[in-house]
C-alpha cells in the first residue's frame, strides 16, 4: 500500500531523511558538510547522522547493486527510523533529448533485469501484480523545486560545468530503469529503448530502494544526473564524470532540497 501523499509538500521539515548514493563520490560532499555528526556501523557499511543545512538526516554509500542499495536502505528504516529516502546519483541516458549533466527525477522504477516468464509478465515484481514502483507526487514536486532552485541559483558552480561542456542542463521527470549491470553498449540500451520506451535513463540501484520503501510504506524519491549516454563511450565518460562532477551534483541538489524545506 502507497503511503498517501501530505496536504503540503513542505510539511515533513521535521523529519529525518534518509539519503544514499551508491558510490562515495556521490555522498562524500555531503557527509563533510554534516553537523552533529554520529557515525554508526551497521551490515559493513557506514552511516552518518545529523544535520544537513538543518534538517534532520542519516547519508550512507551503499555500494553498487540492487541487493547493496536493499540492504542500506533496509536499515536507514529499521535501525534509523527515517521517514523518507533521497538516492542520489549518475545514471546513463537511454533516450536522445537527455544530455551529460541534465537531472532525471524518477516518476516510476522498474527492475530491466526482472524477468520471470513464464510465470509473470516481463518486469513484474513478484507477488506485486506491478512491473514498477511509483513516486508520490509530494517527493516529486519536492524534488523537482529543489532542482529548479539548484539550476537556477548556483552560478559558479554553472560557470564550472561550462568548464566541461555542459551549457544548459535541464530536468527531466520520468521513469528510471534500474538492473545489476552496467549498460554500456547499443544492443542493450535497444532492448531497454524497445521494450520500456517510457524509460529515461538507467543505473543499478534505484528500483530496489524503491521497493523496499513500498514494502516499509515509506516515501522516497530517486535523483539521477546523467553521466553518460549508456553506449560505447560509456567506459571513458563515466569515470570522468564521476571523479569531477558526482559529488558536487550531489552536494548541491541536496542542499537545494534541504532549503526547500526550511524556507517554506
Amino acid at each position: 500500500m502507497l503511503p498517501k501523499p501530505l496536504n503540503n509538500v513542505y510539511k515533513f521539515m521535521l523529519m529525518k531523511i534518509g539519503i544514499i548514493g551508491a558510490m562515495h563520490e556521490e555522498v562524500e560532499l555531503i557527509i563533510d558538510q554534516i553537523q552533529q555528526k554520529k557515525i554508526s556501523e551497521f551490515g559493513n557499511r557506514i552511516f552518518y547522522e545529523g544535520q544537513f543545512f538543518g534538517i534532520d538526516c542519516v547519508v550512507a554509500f551503499s555500494r553498487w547493486g540492487k541487493v547493496a542499495a536493499a540492504t542500506t536502505a533496509t536499515t536507514l528504516l529499521l535501525e534509523f527510523n527515517v521517514d523518507r529516502v533521497v538516492f542520489i546519483g549518475i545514471a546513463g541516458a537511454v533516450v536522445p533529448e537527455l544530455n551529460v549533466g541534465d537531472i532525471v527525477v524518477g516518476e516510476r522504477l522498474f527492475q530491466h533485469d526482472m524477468d520471470a516468464r513464464p510465470f509473470l509478465h516481463r518486469y513484474e515484481i513478484p507477488l506485486t501484480g506491478i512491473t514498477s514502483i511509483p513516486t508520490n507526487k509530494t517527493e516529486i514536486t519536492w524534488a523537482a523545486d529543489a532542482v529548479h532552485n539548484f539550476l537556477k541559483n548556483e552560478k559558479e558552480f554553472r560557470k564550472e560545468l561550462l568548464e566541461h561542456n555542459i551549457t544548459n542542463p535541464k530536468l527531466q521527470i520520468g521513469d528510471i530503469a534500474s538492473g545489476d549491470l552496467f549498460v554500456a553498449g547499443a544492443e542493450r540500451k535497444a532492448t531497454i529503448n524497445r521494450n520500456l520506451p517510457s524509460v529515461l535513463c538507467v543505473e543499478m540501484e534505484g528500483a530496489a530502494v524503491a521497493q523496499v520503501c513500498f514494502d516499509f510504506g515509506t516515501p522516497m524519491v530517486i535523483i539521477r544526473t546523467i553521466c553518460d549516454t549508456a553506449d560505447e563511450s560509456s567506459a571513458e565518460k563515466f569515470p570522468y564524470f564521476k571523479e569531477h562532477l558526482a559529488a558536487k551534483y550531489g552536494f548541491y541538489i541536496l542542499k537545494a532540497m534541504a532549503e526547500q524545506l526550511l524556507n517554506n
